[in-house]
């Protein structure tokens, strides 16, 4: 559910930013009756007990037994499709697992259905037409080819390697430009003009280091330094981090509306995950992003699936997303107590109304803060810097 909603004008037409409608099906309410999904059939709830709390691993199996259908991520709750990130998060979990043969059969059908010319990954799938976006989303292509390094390092697989090495060329290429702050990741290709679309949460300080150190190029050491400065501009604007900003070329950051339907500021499905993927960072400067939102955070105890800016929720579904990411916030702070009950109640609200993109999270969220496994530092005491 990569959520490429913001509609910029030039881009009429621009099937990869238009998911807001399907943002409405994944939140969920837990502990209540299940949500219909895009077709109107009930979501299946899990039989695992609402006060049970599972393993990274555990979540991890849980996952791929849910979503992943041969080497497909199929997303159940919003209308059988496929999406990049979908694929993307199915690597790194399963490549997290230690699952030598689902990470195959999950890059075997990426490859062959949405791996373009270019070496980045059309956005949208579907059973009845094939590529339904062609548009690359950055997230997606980030974290694939991170997936793709890793694990041709770990299992010796030189494919693996250079078709993430590929990837991350084309990333550089074709999804950063260079402002006054630094160099920052785009949303994709098509967000190429300034002032430059930006959302924090794509942003990922571990996989920069994972590429850099893969690939000897530099321009990862720009992207991570330049993403940080324009995170910390985000912030300096408000309490919380929005969905979609826009950068200047002078390195000015305003908040924007996720779509041109919706004239909200918002903390939500996008944002959420701007925490988790800068408490795994491997320098405190990152991870103090991360740890800054938690008084914000702190203050109610039930969070729901999107906030405004200050902290208020707007409204009434969750989401186990919601939660993994003030644990992340909470853990870059140093509360480590707050932070594993955050865990356990995303773990709830994953278990009882299960969602492809909740579930994505709560299982990538607890192996981000539990282990290295992926390349971050969230489990070191103070990590690198």
């Amino acid at each position: 559910m990569t959520r490429r909603n913001w509609i910029p004008v030039t881009a009429v037409g621009l099937a990869a930013v238009l998911v807001a409608g399907g943002i409405a099906v994944a939140a969920v309410r837990p502990w209540s009756d299940p949500a219909p999904d895009a077709g109107g059939a009930s979501t299946p709830t899990s039989t695992t007990a609402p006060d049970g709390t599972r393993s990274a691993a555990e979540l991890r199996a849980a996952f791929l037994d849910r979503y992943e259908q041969d080497g497909r991520i199929v997303r159940t709750d919003q209308g059988d499709d496929t999406v990049s990130e979908g694929q993307a998060y199915g690597l790194l979990i399963a490549y997290a697992s230690g699952d030598r043969e689902r990470f195959g059969d999950i890059w075997k059908w990426t490859a062959k259905h949405m791996l373009t010319d270019d070496d980045l990954l059309a956005w949208r799938w579907t059973t009845d037409g094939g590529i339904a976006d062609g548009q690359s989303a950055s997230d997606a292509d980030l974290d694939t080819a991170r997936a793709l390094v890793l694990a041709g390092s770990s299992w010796g697989n030189d494919t693996y390697t250079k078709a993430g090495k590929r990837m991350a060329a084309a990333v550089l290429e074709h999804e950063t430009a260079t402002t006054d702050l630094g160099r920052i990741l785009l949303p994709g290709p098509w967000a190429d003009s300034e002032p430059y679309r930006y959302d924090a949460s794509y942003a990922s300080p571990a996989a920069y280091r994972v590429l850099a150190s893969a690939t000897g190029d530099d321009r990862w050491k720009e992207l991570e330094a330049g993403s940080r400065a324009v995170t910390k501009a985000v912030l300096e604007k408000s309490d919380l981090p929005s969905d979609w900003s826009q950068v200047h070329a002078d390195g000015s950051v305003d908040p924007m509306p996720s779509t041109g339907n919706d004239a909200r500021v918002l903390y939500g499905y996008d944002a959420m995950r701007m925490p988790l993927r800068y408490a795994e960072a491997c320098t405190s400067a990152d991870r103090s992003l991360a740890a800054s939102i938690a008084p914000t955070l702190r203050r109610t105890t039930q969070l729901a699936a999107q906030l405004d800016l200050g902290g208020t929720a707007v409204t009434g579904d969750r989401s186990a997303l919601a939660y993994v990411a003030r644990a992340a916030a909470e853990q870059a702070a140093g509360s480590t107590g707050a932070a594993a009950k955050d865990v356990d109640r995303a773990d709830r609200t994953a278990a009882t109304t299960p969602t492809y993109y909740g579930d994505a999270w709560a299982a990538l969220g607890a192996t981000m803060l539990t282990s290295d496994v992926l390349g971050g530092c969230a489990t070191s005491a103070g990590g690198a810097s």
